[in-house]
């Protein structure tokens, strides 16, 4: 993928990259205000835990980085078990820079980047617009499970935090 006059391939990689900074910029700020008590406490039923769920996302990313772009560090994995807040957010804040890395990368051009791999099992894609969005989603869906269990187990996030998440121009900057 070349870089046309108008700059059109950058631009895209550098929208992505923005873009998964917003998403994780929505994490933090669901780490930064989750009462603590609400980390681990056990849903009921078969149910992930708030930490189960934060850990799953960063190993996540971390496949996503090693199976896309062997090339970049990939951090390491956290274990659910034990792992802290404090642990998952700065595991996070990695596996997201690693995640903008490959993004821009691929999105940008770059040659070492020609499929996106979010599995083992799966279908590799080509690298595009579909593979930022697949991350996205992915992401979205379990904030959206931390957020309603939270509010189930009786430790509902405050209306700046769910309302906050909406709030692109200030997550872009922040981000």
């Amino acid at each position: 993928m070349a870089t046309r006059r108008d700059g059109t391939i950058n631009q895209l990689a550098g929208g992505a990259a923005r873009t998964f900074a917003a998403n994780e910029r929505m994490n933090q700020m669901i780490l930064e205000h989750l009462v603590p008590a609400a980390w681990n406490a056990r849903p009921a039923g078969n149910v992930r835990t708030i930490a189960a769920i934060f850990t799953h996302m960063h190993n996540v990313r971390c496949k996503w980085v090693r199976l896309t772009a062997p090339h970049l560090k990939v951090p390491a994995q956290l274990n659910r078990a034990r792992c802290p807040p404090e642990q998952a957010s700065a595991a996070l804040a990695e596996s997201a820079a690693r995640c903008e890395e490959m993004l821009a990368e691929a999105l940008g051009g770059g040659a070492q980047i020609e499929e996106f791999r979010r599995d083992g099992w799966a279908k590799p894609w080509p690298v595009g617009v579909e593979m930022l969005c697949y991350m996205v989603a992915h992401e979205a869906h379990h904030r959206g499970q931390v957020c309603m269990l939270a509010h189930q187990l009786g430790f509902p996030l405050t209306m700046e935090v769910t309302s906050g998440m909406w709030n692109w121009e200030k997550l872009w900057k922040e981000g």
